[in-house]
């Protein structure tokens, strides 16, 4: 069985926003991937992007000069 960790957890309006998250990352190299969003929380669209909580700045940040709109940001161990 997987370890649980403290990961970063951010939650969008829509699924394109979170395929859009997804795609910048891959493109400037940024960890992380697309997961179902948890129970612990709701989202608009059902999709949240996962990442290691170290990454938030950088991934907000690069949400931010995306412009993706980012719904809400959640540190959960999971």
């Amino acid at each position: 069985m997987r370890e649980k960790r403290l990961y970063l957890v951010i939650t969008f309006h829509t699924t394109s926003a979170a395929m859009a998250m997804e795609a910048l990352c891959a493109e400037k190299g940024l960890p992380g991937r697309l997961i179902p969003v948890p129970r612990e929380i709701t989202a608009g669209c059902g999709m949240a992007f996962r990442a290691e909580a170290e990454q938030e700045q950088s991934l907000l940040a690069a949400a931010k000069d995306g412009g993706i709109q980012v719904d809400g940001t959640y540190k959960l161990v999971i």
